[in-house]
């Protein structure tokens, strides 16, 4: 009976393990080496920018740096990165609450008058992806 409950536990977990896939991200465009790079992946209109689903920091060598999530399942996503050069855990702002630490999204993703839009920096990811994210200093 044990030999059965095993192999039944092993079977579903492979089935489980196979919905999950792997995201790798290479940023470039960063201006220097200094710090470390941050990067958000989010899973939700609701939450991105506010609330990250996994986030990951990496060491910058030559100005790029490449992260990788690990058995995310398959779905939407929208990626932030950010350059904290100060190695303080968090995307500085100045007075008005403009980041004065360089950002990126995916897709390029741009804010006009206010953060880039999840509906901008989303995509789908249903195999193992690379992604790239290119910081425009």
């Amino acid at each position: 009976m044990l030999k059965i409950t095993t192999a039944i536990a092993f079977f579903i977990c492979s089935l489980m393990s196979a919905q999950n896939v792997n995201l790798t991200v290479s940023v470039s465009g960063l201006k220097n080496d200094t710090g470390t790079l941050k990067v958000s992946l989010y899973n939700s209109d609701g939450t991105f920018l506010k609330s990250t689903y996994k986030s990951i920091a990496s060491e910058i060598k030559n100005n790029k740096a490449t992260v990788t999530f690990v058995g995310i399942p398959k779905g939407e996503y929208g990626i932030s990165a950010y350059q904290d050069e100060n190695s303080n855990g968090k995307l500085d702002k100045n007075m008005m609450g403009i980041p004065s630490e360089d950002y990126a999204c995916s897709n390029n993703a741009k804010g006009f008058m206010g953060p880039p839009r999840y509906t901008d920096a989303k995509f789908d990811i249903n195999k193992d992806l690379k992604v790239d994210v290119v910081f425009n200093n």
